[in-house]
């Protein structure tokens, strides 16, 4: 009876060895548990090493709960992006589902999101970070930290420009995974689920209406529930298209007065809007751009601060 057993062991290895069936081998898409060494993308983020088919993967960036992440960083220059060699890596466990949520509520979509971008030279780095689930499935996302914050983050399906590459650096450098926020909200808030497909999506709880004059700290009134979602209705009813990230000036009237309106949700990020005056078009949240009409002026008048409104 030992015989048999060692005979049949012998069979089994010496076919997986020779055949590579499918039941020895990994599972087909099955994603590296390393990192890989060198970064095979040509460019400054927007690169994984597989795109995995995983539910949720086609609407967010980081669906379902991992345990895990590993961080893998690519240190190199933006004058001459790709190739970089695997610089080090670290692995975050208690970090890593907050990490996963924050990077799922980006606005995502499956075409190449457009961007404008300075193009000031210095320091990259990319990232490759492998998020791991409970039952051993895995997927990738890819991102960088660069010197004019212009990057494309992708899980190999989705992509996003939303920026994220300092709370990388600080998650890979020190263990801990933060989203940085500005000292003023009127400065911050934009980068919401849902914003590729709406000017302000879902139901916001608060609206903060800042008048954008170049000051450092411009005024600003809060309102409730009501007020928001009248103002979110009125911009969701606007001719929307995907954003060319700019607008002329010299608009049609002589008020170049500049909004910032910044959405707040029972939970998850704000949504972020610009209204501009001056410029045409006059309305956009970073995803999408769309001409400022007579509801939303009359909405602003209202709602504006202090005594600058009409």
């Amino acid at each position: 009876m030992t015989r048999l057993r060692r005979t049949t062991l012998v069979i089994v290895v010496a076919v997986c060895a020779t055949a590579v069936l499918a039941a020895c081998a990994p599972g087909p898409g099955r994603v590296p548990d390393a990192c890989p060494q060198r970064w095979e993308g040509e460019g400054v983020g927007g690169w994984v090493p597989a795109a995995v088919d995983m539910d949720g993967a086609d609407e967010s960036l980081v669906p379902g709960a991992p345990v895990r992440a590993l961080i893998c960083a690519y240190p190199g220059v933006n004058t001459d992006p790709g190739g970089e060699a695997l610089g080090g890596s670290r692995t975050l466990t208690d970090q890593a589902a907050a990490m996963a949520r924050d990077l799922a509520y980006l606005p995502a979509t499956a075409g190449e999101p457009s961007m404008a971008c300075t193009d000031m030279g210095g320091p990259v780095t990319n990232y490759l970070v492998r998020f791991a689930y409970a039952d051993g499935s895995a997927l990738w996302v890819g991102s960088a930290e660069e010197v004019n914050s212009c990057v494309t983050t992708t899980n190999g399906t989705v992509r996003t420009r939303s920026y994220v590459g300092k709370a990388l650096t600080a998650a890979y450098r020190e263990g801990t995974w933060r989203v940085p926020r500005p000292d003023d909200p009127c400065r911050g808030g934009g980068d919401r689920r849902g914003q590729q497909d709406a000017m302000v999506p879902g139901d916001p709880e608060w609206v903060l209406v800042c008048l954008d004059g170049g000051e450092k700290w411009p005024p600003r009134r809060e309102h409730g529930a009501a007020a928001a979602r009248e103002l979110a209705a009125a911009l969701d009813d606007l001719d929307a298209v995907p954003s060319g990230y700019g607008c002329q000036g010299g608009g049609p009237e002589a008020d170049f007065r500049a909004y910032r309106l910044v959405f707040g949700y029972a939970e998850g990020p704000h949504a972020g809007v610009r209204v501009d005056y001056g410029c045409t078009p006059g309305v956009g949240n970073g995803m999408l751009q769309a001409e400022v009409n007579d509801g939303v002026r009359r909405l602003l008048a209202r709602l504006t601060p202090g005594e600058e409104a009409p």
